[in-house]
């Protein structure tokens, strides 16, 4: 089995490049390789060092790869083209100058569907103009990853986005091209979203290019979700758990990976508040030593 495990900044809260509680980045990196991790994301760009002298030094002190990046921005709003296209651009750079193939696009959080995260059937849609439009958003920055960078794009599903629920992704993906986009598919926010994820992984696992491991405590999901309780709260409720303490059944994932002939990376990203009282690296310890006991090296 051609897999290999990582990790990314957010388990160590990092979701933005300047927040002030943000641990140091050479910080992560020795925590990242001192759990057992030879891989690790890029995190929000501009939070590690741009300057690929720089970070490549930094990655080859700790043995570390980098995996990939994400587009976090917002492309569901019109007015933030320039903010998405600056955040795409760079970190197609970034990963390009240091080998990494895995370039991830996520909607950000918008406050129109912040309270309905885990609520399908109550979240605002998009009419069919507005759809129009943001789905050639998506497609443009994937046609640019693909064609000019020569990145495997893959579209993450996000609680509070506009790309939250299944059923959203399905028709996104029947409007873009595999060529240009893939999945990048987030086991814990899919169970966030109220849907089954082991069943998504079956029916795409052809589709899906790279994956990230996430587990969701069920107690704290019903509460956030009864109490349209916003994402960053929740995280500091510990909505995203350790893995396997969760209702994700990732025996079941591994075994969808195998018969897949998945190849590739799987990176564990345990959301958490950067200011709360968890410790990053002893709960990446944990989850690097759960993924091994159920068969990932």
């Amino acid at each position: 089995m051609s897999i290999r495990i990582g990790n990314a900044p957010c388990s160590w809260g990092v979701e933005f490049p300047d927040d002030p509680r943000n641990p140091a980045w050479q910080q992560v990196l020795k925590d990242c390789a001192n759990a057992g991790f030879k891989g690790i994301e890029l995190g929000p760009v501009g939070y590690m060092p741009e300057d690929p002298a720089v970070l490549g030094e930094a990655l080859s002190e700790h043995d570390l790869t980098l995996i990939g990046g994400v587009v976090f921005r917002a492309f569901h709003d019109p007015s933030a083209w320039d903010s998405v296209m600056d955040g795409a651009v760079r970190t197609c750079k970034a990963l390009k100058a240091h080998g990494a193939q895995n370039l991830v696009l996520i909607d950000s959080i918008s406050p129109i569907r912040a309270k309905t995260a885990g609520r399908a059937d109550e979240a605002v849609q998009f009419n069919a103009e507005e759809w129009k439009a943001y789905v050639e958003r998506i497609r443009t920055i994937a046609k640019i990853g693909a064609e000019e960078y020569g990145l495997t794009v893959g579209m993450h599903a996000h609680a509070a986005g506009f790309m939250d629920f299944e059923p959203e992704l399905e028709r996104l993906l029947s409007e873009v091209d595999e060529s240009i986009l893939k999945i990048c598919f987030d086991t814990g926010h899919h169970s966030y979203a109220g849907f089954d994820p082991v069943a998504f992984m079956r029916k795409y696992i052809d589709r899906i290019s790279y994956v990230h491991f996430k587990d969701i405590d069920p107690v704290v999901k019903a509460d956030v979700v009864a109490n349209r309780t916003d994402f960053y709260d929740a995280c500091g409720q510990g909505i995203f758990c350790n893995l396997g303490k969760g209702d994700v059944k990732f025996e079941e994932v591994r075994q969808i990976l195998l018969d897949g002939g998945f190849e590739g990376w799987c990176t564990v990203e345990q959301d958490c508040d950067p200011s709360g009282d968890t410790s990053p690296i002893d709960d990446a310890r944990a989850n690097r030593e759960y993924l091994e006991s159920i068969g990932f090296k």
